[in-house]
C-alpha cells in the first residue's frame, strides 16, 4: 500500500469498510422484513429489488457525476446516502419507510462504486492501475468475509443494533473521506451529459469490451446460484455453502496481489482470456460429478466443490485487475467515470440476463458456465486479432 498516493490508500481501506458495513446487513434484511415486521415475501422482493434496481440502473448516474462534479464529492455523497439509508432500516417499520431506505442505498452504490474506481484509475499511473486494483480485490473480499459474521453476532442482540453498526460504518467512512480525500478542480464539461454518454457508446471497441467481459460478471454471479446448489447436492448439506465462500476468499487474500505481480509482464489481453478460460473451467469439477451417483461422504463430494471454489477465486484473481485497467484505457481520462458507468451498466444487465438463462438451465447449468467462460475467452482473442485491445500499449 506504501507505494500508492494516501488517498488511494483510504479508498483501498473505505471498500473493506464498504463490504463490512453492506455483508453485516443486506444478508439478514430479507429475514428481518419477514420473521420481526411480518412482510409478505411479495413485498420483501419489492423492498430488496428496489435497492437492486436503483443501484444496478444508476450506475451510469454516478459515473457521470464523478465526471462533471468530481470524484470527491461523489464518493463522499454516496457513503453519506447509505448511512441514511441503512439508519432508516433500523427505525422504519412502514413499507414507505422500507422503499425510501432500500432506494437511498441502492442510489449510494451507484454514486461511489463508479467513483472510486474512477479515482484510482486516475490518481496512479498506468503501470500501477493492475496492481492497485488487484489490492481493491483484497479488501473488498476480506470485508465481504468480515461483514456476515460480524451481522450475525450482532443478530444476537437485535438486526436494529445491526443496522446502526452498519450506518455508523458508513458516517466513519464519509467523515475520512472528506477529511482525507483533496479537493481537485473539475474542468468544465464540453459536451451535455448526453454527450459525454454517446462519445462512450460511439466507441464500438469499447462497447465490444464491455459485453465480452459480461461472461465474467456472470460466472461471478455463479457462487451465489450455481455454485452453492451444487455444494449442497454433492455433500448432502448447506454447511458446504459456507465453506465454499470461505475457501474462496481465503485464495483471494492469498494470491491475488501475487498473481497479479506475477502477470505485468504478460499482454494484458492474454491474463484476460487466461482469466475467463479458468473461471469457466470452474464449473467442470461438479459438472463431471454429474456422471457418477453423489457420494455417500461428505469429504468426496466436497473435493469437486473445493476445486471449482478454488478455480474461480483464481480466474478472477487473474481477470478483474486488468479488466479495470483497460477500463479506464479507452479514450480520454476526463470520462473515465462515464465509461465505467457504461461498463458496470451494461455488464451487470447482460450479466443478469446470462444468469436467468443459467438458471433456467437446471441440472445443464454448470455446463453453461463452462461454455461462457470458454466464449469469453474467445471473444477476446477476437478483439485482440482486431487490434481493439492495442490501445493498452500507449495507455
Amino acid at each position: 500500500m506504501r507505494r500508492f498516493p494516501w488517498a488511494v490508500r483510504l479508498l483501498l481501506v473505505n471498500q473493506f469498510g464498504v463490504n463490512v458495513g453492506f455483508y453485516l446487513l443486506i444478508p439478514y434484511l430479507a429475514t428481518y422484513l419477514t420473521a420481526d415486521l411480518g412482510l409478505t415475501v411479495a413485498t420483501v422482493g419489492v423492498v430488496l429489488g428496489a435497492r437492486t434496481l436503483s443501484q444496478q440502473g444508476l450506475f451510469l448516474l454516478g459515473g457521470t457525476a464523478a465526471d462533471r462534479l468530481g470524484a470527491r464529492g461523489v464518493i463522499i455523497a454516496g457513503c453519506g446516502l447509505r448511512t441514511v439509508g441503512f439508519a432508516l432500516f433500523a427505525v422504519g417499520e412502514s413499507v414507505a419507510v422500507l422503499l425510501l431506505a432500500a432506494v437511498l442505498s441502492g442510489v449510494a452504490g451507484a454514486l461511489f462504486n463508479p467513483a472510486v474506481r474512477a479515482w484510482i484509475a486516475v490518481e496512479v499511473g498506468p503501470d500501477e492501475r493492475a496492481p492497485a486494483f488487484a489490492l481493491f480485490n483484497v479488501f473488498a473480499q476480506a470485508g465481504a468475509l468480515t461483514g456476515p459474521v460480524l451481522g450475525s453476532a450482532l443478530l444476537l442482540i437485535d438486526f436494529r443494533v445491526s443496522a446502526l453498526v452498519a450506518a455508523g460504518i458508513f458516517a466513519v467512512l464519509t467523515v475520512a473521506q472528506a477529511v482525507v480525500l483533496p479537493a481537485r478542480e473539475v474542468p468544465p464539461p464540453r459536451k451535455t451529459v448526453w454527450g459525454d454518454v454517446r462519445e462512450c457508446l460511439s466507441d464500438r471497441g469499447f462497447l465490444a469490451f464491455t459485453l465480452v467481459m459480461t461472461a465474467m460478471f456472470a460466472l461471478q454471479n455463479q457462487l451465489y446460484l450455481v455454485l452453492p446448489m451444487e455444494a449442497i447436492r454433492l455433500t448432502g448439506t448447506p454447511a458446504a455453502v459456507a465453506g465454499l465462500f470461505v475457501v474462496s476468499t481465503v485464495v483471494t487474500l492469498l494470491a491475488q496481489v501475487r498473481i497479479t505481480r506475477a502477470l505485468q509482464g504478460w499482454p494484458r489481453w492474454r491474463s484476460i482470456a487466461l482469466g475467463l478460460t479458468l473461471m469457466g473451467l470452474a464449473f467442470a469439477p461438479p459438472a463431471l460429478a454429474r456422471l457418477w451417483p453423489p457420494p455417500e461422504a461428505v469429504l468426496p463430494g466436497a473435493v469437486p466443490v473445493v476445486a471449482s471454489a478454488v478455480l474461480l477465486a483464481v480466474g478472477v484473481a487473474v481477470t478483474q485487475p486488468f479488466v479495470l485497467e483497460l477500463v479506464s484505457s479507452f479514450g480520454h481520462e476526463r470520462l473515465t467515470g462515464t465509461r465505467f458507468g457504461v461498463f458496470y451498466l451494461g455488464s451487470g444487465v447482460v450479466a443478469a440476463i446470462s444468469t436467468v438463462v443459467v438458471g433456467w438451465a437446471g441440472p445443464a447449468g454448470s455446463l453453461v458456465c463452462v461454455a461462457l467462460g470458454l466464449a469469453g475467452a474467445l471473444g477476446v482473442l477476437l478483439l485482440r486479432s482486431r487490434g481493439v485491445l492495442d490501445r493498452e500499449l500507449v495507455s
